[in-house]
């Protein structure tokens, strides 16, 4: 009764939203809930039921945006003719001095002849990737640079960029779990921290491939566009006959046909990591996460499972992100703040109940409400605080200012109550 009572109150905030201050702002805080709700879940995934501390659920997220380009945006057919194929040509190149790197490493013992043959292999490769990668993205890089700049993407269907971020996600996730999941808990969290700015770092520069901080803007929709409804003669007589502004109610409809698919997305999630969390597999992670020496000495790869379920969880993430850009309709790069958005995730976590499925789907969706809400809330309590101080005052201004913070200030204080009172979470691990 008590989690009933707790998803309750949350509906009833949402609810409360759209009542009274309008359907569009409650719709909204509900669809960002829903992939607040998602990502929550490929964090527990890690944390709660592998204890796998992972700070970089942006860069996995950011990765899942970038599938939706690469999937769903046109191709640009002068970008490919004036260097196309030559930027993929240099990238084969750098792969394959990476892959020479290793085999030299290998087959070289250890001594001078090793370290020698590293380094002229290394500078000469990477002179000759540069030869080729970058005039070809100068070339790219100048094709009418303020509309494309780009290559683009393939033209298919929006919806079939979700799966395909998740699966850029679940790569990225094997490459770096190969090499830091080794680390130690604390360790692992810098790397993952890195790795994510790293990320978020090509994306803001490799104009080439996602443009940038010029953005990616117009990424197609799988719902139809308000403008279409509102030419609809049809559509506009069933607003019109619910006492509806057609404006008003294409906006509705569209968020309304995005909630199903992100809803449909969270329940099949949600019933496939129920299904994995009381399965043998979901009692093997927990014991690993409770104890790693006394599994690996029943039998347990910890590091094979570690590294399978980081992957599981980065994809998750990575289909997250896909959504969001899907809703958003842009890439832009330089809205995925690791600090900040990462810090709000991980509080979706702990505040809902790590280990439990359900407690992330609520932290996510009540975390992303508070988020939302506390600025304009904020507002108004400091102007009702300051409206009988004078205009023009130091403290009137310096609490006015102040609003901005109210976000951040509220996060620490719900997450220090929660941790006060139940330690646990909302809805406890069982």
């Amino acid at each position: 009764m008590r989690d009933r009572a707790l998803f309750a109150l949350v509906a009833l905030l949402i609810a409360g939203t759209g009542f009274l201050q309008s359907w569009n702002a409650a719709l909204f805080i509900l669809n960002y809930g829903l992939i607040s709700a998602v990502m929550a879940l490929g964090v527990n995934l890690q944390w709660g039921y592998a204890g796998l501390f992972n700070i970089g659920v942006m860069g996995f997220s950011a990765l899942g945006g970038l599938a939706v380009v690469l999937i769903a945006m046109p191709p640009v057919p002068e970008a490919w003719a004036a260097g196309g194929v030559r930027v993929w040509a240099g990238l084969a190149v750098g792969l394959g001095v990476i892959a020479g790197a290793i085999a030299i490493w290998r087959k070289l013992g250890k001594g001078r002849l090793r370290g020698i043959a590293m380094i002229l292999w290394l500078i000469a490769g990477f002179f000759l990737y540069r030869a080729i990668f970058d005039p070809a993205v100068e070339a790219i890089e100048a094709i009418d640079p303020a509309a494309t700049g780009y290559l683009g993407g393939l033209g298919l269907p929006v919806l079939i960029g979700w799966p395909v971020g998740a699966l850029l996600a679940a790569g990225a996730a094997w490459v770096i779990g190969k090499t830091a999941l080794g680390l130690r808990s604390d360790y692992l969290a810098i790397a993952t921290l890195g790795i994510a700015e790293i990320i978020i770092a090509v994306l803001k520069n490799e104009d080439w491939l996602s443009r940038g901080v010029k953005n990616v803007n117009g990424i197609p929709r799988p719902v139809p566009y308000e403008v279409d409804l509102q030419s609809s003669a049809e559509f506009v007589a069933r607003a019109q006959d619910l006492g509806l502004d057609p404006l008003t109610a294409s906006t509705i409809f569209v968020k309304l046909l995005y909630a199903g698919l992100f809803a449909l997305v969270l329940v099949v999630l949600l019933w496939l990591c129920e299904k994995a969390l009381k399965s043998p597999w979901g009692r093997m992670m927990r014991a690993i996460r409770d104890n790693e020496t006394a599994a690996a000495a029943m039998g347990k790869d910890v590091t094979r499972r570690h590294l399978q379920i980081f992957i599981l969880g980065s994809a998750i993430c990575g289909l997250a992100g896909a959504m969001m850009i899907t809703y958003d309709s842009q890439l832009t790069p330089s809205s995925f703040q690791p600090l900040r958005f990462t810090f709000l995730i991980w509080v979706m976590v702990i505040v809902g109940g790590s280990g439990n499925n359900w407690g992330s789907v609520l932290g996510g969706f009540l975390i992303w409400f508070l988020w939302v809400q506390v600025e304009p809330l904020g507002a108004w309590l400091m102007g009702v605080i300051t409206s009988g101080m004078a205009d023009g005052s130091a403290l009137k201004t310096h609490l006015l200012d102040s609003v901005a913070h109210m976000r951040l200030l509220t996060m620490g204080v719900v997450l220090l109550v929660v941790l006060r009172f139940s330690p646990r979470g909302l809805i406890p691990e069982r």
